[in-house]
C-alpha cells in the first residue's frame, strides 16, 4: 500500500543514501537483517538497522537493496503488517520463508555481480553457506568494512549507559571462580585452548553478572574470550563496570573495551578456538581465522551448564513463580469482576493492567516479552502484538487469551492463559479441552534419561491429531534464571533436537490450537525436569516435570465429558495446590475469586 508522503520521501532518502554506499564499493546489493552483532533474540533501539532502512517493526525480516529496486522478507506473522508499515512503491514483499533470500539474489542478479553483506550481523554458518550457494551463480559475496546504514544514521538512538549490577553468588548457587573453571575444562575437553562466548546470557551468567541494554532481556552488550584454564577476558563499555565488579567476580577476569576486540583476535595465531557458527557472528570468527587461529565448531559450553538450574537457582524459580502466581490471578480477578460489570477493555488496557499488578512487587524489574494480549480472532496469531496496529477491544461471549512474563531478580516467568469472556462455544470448549489433554499428557510424562524434547513433543498433540488438529509452533522451550525466557539449547518440538532432558532444565508446556479469523488457545506453564521419585528404583533412570506455574485454568472453557477420570484428577490435584499455595498471599474478594476458581470440576 502507499504510505504517506512523509514517510515515503523518509524511506526513500535512506535508500538513496545506502544505493550511494553501494556505487562507491562498486556493489549491486546490499543485505540488511533484523539482527545486530550480538544476534540475539531482541535488538536494542541503536541497532534497528532493518526498522531504520524500512519502517518495519517486526521481530524477524530481512530486506535487500538492490541499485534499481528493494525487497522485504517477513515470516507468516507479518503478513499484514508489513503492508501497513512498508512501503509497496519502495519494496516488494517476499516471504523469509518460502523463498529463500540468498536464492532470490542468484535469480534476480546476473553473473559476475557483487553482494555487500555487514559480517557482525550473520552467523558464520550463513555466511559459508550464502558465499557457496552465490559462487555456483558466479556471484561474489563481499564483507562491507563500515555498514552504509551506519554511516548515514542521523540523530540514532544512544546505547543504554545503565552499569552492570552485580548478581549475588548466592542467588546464582556459585561463584563466578567456580564457573569459570568448570565450564573451562569444557572446553579443553573439546580440544581448545580458548572460547568465543557471544550469547550475551552466557558470559552474563558466567560472571553473576545483570544489566539493562537490551529490552526483556536483563543482560550487558558484550562479548567475552573463556580460557581453558577458566580465565575470561570481557570486552564491553568500560563505563558501565560498577565499583567492586573485580572482587565480585574473582581472579583471571581481564575487562576490555569493545574496540580491543578485534586486535584481540587478530593475535590468536596458532590458538584453538572453539566457536558456534550456528549462533556467533561470522566477522569475528573469519578475523581469528585469518590471523591463523584454529576454528573448532561446537555449541557454546554454557549453554548446556547454564539450562541446568542448581538448587539456588531453582529456589529463586520457584519463589518467583508464587509472586507471579498472585499477581495474575489478582488480574484474571479484576477481569472477570470488570467482563461480570460489563466493561469491556481494549487490549492494551488489560496488558497494562496485568503488568499493574507485577509491578507491586519490589523484585519486578520488567516483561520477559512483550505481553501477547488478544481478543477474540487476534489469538489466532500466536505471536500477535497489540502495538503492532489499534489494540483491539474484547467482545462478549469470545474467547481472550494473555500470554505474559516477568523479569524479577530471583527468576524469569511466562505463562498464558485462556480465558472465557461470557458464554463459548461447545466447539471452542472441545478446543480448548483438546489442548489442556495434551498439556496434562506432557506435565505427566515420565521419561528416561537421554530423552529429548522431540521424542515427547507428541504427547501434547496426540489428542488434537486425533481430531485432525494441530500447531505450528513448538512445544516448550527453556527458560533462564533472571536471563533470557527463551533459553536453549533443550526445547519441546516436531523439529529435530539432540539435546536430552538433563534435571534442573526449566521449559515451558504449552500446546495451542487456532482458527484463522475466529479464536486461539494456549495453555502454558513453566516445568523443571527432575528425578522421578514414583519409580527411584526402576531399572532405568526416570525424569519427570514438576509445574513450577501456579494460576488457575478456566474451567469454564472445559467439557468434563471429553476428560478421562485420571485428566480431572490431574486438574482438581492442580487447583487445589495452587489453591493452597496461594490462598495465604489472597484476601477479600480476590481470596474469594481464587476460591471459586480453584474449586473442583
Amino acid at each position: 500500500m502507499s504510505l504517506p508522503s512523509s514517510s515515503h520521501n523518509k524511506i526513500a532518502n535512506r535508500l538513496a543514501a545506502i544505493r550511494s554506499e553501494l556505487a562507491n564499493a562498486n556493489l549491486d546489493a546490499f543485505i540488511i537483517p533484523r539482527a545486530d552483532e550480538y544476534l540475539g533474540e531482541y535488538v536494542p533501539e541503536h541497532n534497528e538497522r532493518l526498522y531504520w532502512a524500512t519502517d518495519f517493526t517486526g521481530s524477524a525480516g530481512m530486506a535487500i537493496v538492490l541499485k534499481d529496486k528493494a525487497a522485504i522478507f517477513t515470516d507468516g506473522r507479518y503478513t499484514v503488517q508489513v503492508r501497513l508499515q512498508v512501503d509497496a512503491n519502495l519494496f516488494s514483499y517476499e516471504s523469509l520463508t518460502d523463498t529463500p533470500q540468498i536464492e532470490w539474489l542468484c535469480d534476480t542478479l546476473p553473473a559476475g555481480a557483487r553482494v555487500g553483506f555487514d559480517a557482525r550481523l550473520h552467523t558464520l554458518a550463513w555466511f559459508e553457506n550464502a558465499k557457496a550457494t552465490l559462487a555456483k551463480a558466479q556471484i561474489e559475496l563481499v564483507a562491507v568494512e563500515q555498514n552504509p546504514i551506519d554511516k548515514h544514521w542521523q540523530n540514532r538512538p544512544a546505547p543504554s549507559s545503565a552499569a552492570i549490577t552485580l548478581f549475588s553468588d548466592d542467588s546464582a548457587g556459585k561463584t563466578s571462580l567456580q564457573k569459570r573453571t568448570e565450564i573451562g575444562a569444557l572446553v579443553k575437553k573439546a580440544g581448545a585452548d580458548v572460547a568465543l562466548i557471544t550469547a550475551l546470557d552466557s558470559f552474563c551468567w558466567l560472571l553473576n553478572i545483570r544489566g539493562n541494554d537490551v529490552p526483556r532481556l536483563p543482560v550487558v552488550l558484550g562479548c567475552a574470550l573463556l580460557h581453558a584454564n577458566g580465565d575470561m577476558q570481557l570486552f564491553t563499555d568500560l563505563s558501565k563496570l560498577p565499583e567492586g565488579i573485580e572482587e565480585h567476580v574473582g581472579t583471571g577476569v581481564s575487562f576490555n573495551s569493545e574496540a580491543a576486540l578485534a586486535d584481540t583476535l587478530a593475535s590468536l595465531q596458532g590458538v584453538k578456538l572453539l566457536a558456534d557458527p550456528n549462533s556467533a557472528n561470522a566477522w569475528a570468527q573469519n578475523l581469528a581465522r585469518d590471523a591463523g587461529a584454529k576454528l573448532i565448531a561446537g555449541i557454546d559450553p554454557v549453554s548446556l551448564p547454564k539450562a541446568q538450574k542448581n538448587a539456588a537457582e531453582l529456589a529463586g524459580m520457584r519463589a518467583s513463580h508464587i509472586r507471579d502466581g498472585v499477581a495474575v490471578s489478582r488480574f484474571l480477578a479484576w477481569l472477570d469482576a470488570e467482563v461480570a460489570a460489563n466493561r469491556l477493555h481494549d487490549e492494551a488496557t488489560l496488558a497494562d493492567k496485568l503488568e499493574s499488578f507485577r509491578l507491586e512487587d519490589p523484585k519486578y524489574r520488567e516483561p520477559s516479552f512483550d505481553t501477547i494480549s488478544a481478543a477474540g480472532a487476534n489469538a489466532a496469531m500466536c505471536h500477535y502484538n497489540h502495538n503492532n496496529g489499534t489494540p483491539a477491544m474484547m467482545t462478549m461471549n469470545s474467547i481472550y487469551l494473555v500470554d505474559s512474563g516477568a523479569q524479577y531478580i530471583d527468576g524469569t516467568t511466562d505463562v498464558t492463559r485462556t480465558i472465557a469472556i461470557g458464554e463459548v462455544s461447545d466447539e471452542q470448549k472441545k478446543m480448548v479441552t483438546l489442548v489442556l489433554k495434551g498439556h496434562i499428557a506432557l506435565d505427566q510424562a515420565r521419561y528416561p534419561k537421554g530423552t529429548t524434547g522431540q521424542q515427547l513433543d507428541a504427547f501434547a498433540r496426540q489428542y488434537l491429531w486425533q481430531h485432525g488438529f494441530d500447531y505450528d509452533h513448538g512445544t516448550g522451550h527453556g527458560v533462564g534464571h533472571f536471563l533470557s525466557v527463551h533459553e536453549g539449547p533443550q526445547r519441546i518440538g516436531k523439529n529435530l533436537n539432540a539435546i536430552a532432558l538433563i534435571p534442573g532444565m526449566v521449559l515451558s508446556n504449552e500446546p495451542g490450537y487456532y482458527r484463522a479469523d475466529c479464536f486461539g488457545i494456549r495453555l502454558e506453564n513453566l516445568v523443571v525436569v527432575q528425578h522421578c521419585e514414583a519409580l527411584k528404583d526402576a531399572e532405568r533412570e526416570m525424569y519427570e516435570f514438576d509445574a513450577l506455574t501456579l494460576i488457575p485454568m478456566d474451567a469454564r472453557l472445559i467439557d468434563k465429558s471429553l476428560l478421562t477420570q485420571g485428566e480431572i484428577d490431574w486438574f482438581n490435584a492442580y487447583h487445589q495446590k495452587v489453591f493452597n499455595t496461594l490462598s495465604p498471599l489472597m484476601s477479600g474478594t480476590e481470596l474469594e475469586w481464587l476460591t471459586q476458581a480453584t474449586k473442583a470440576i
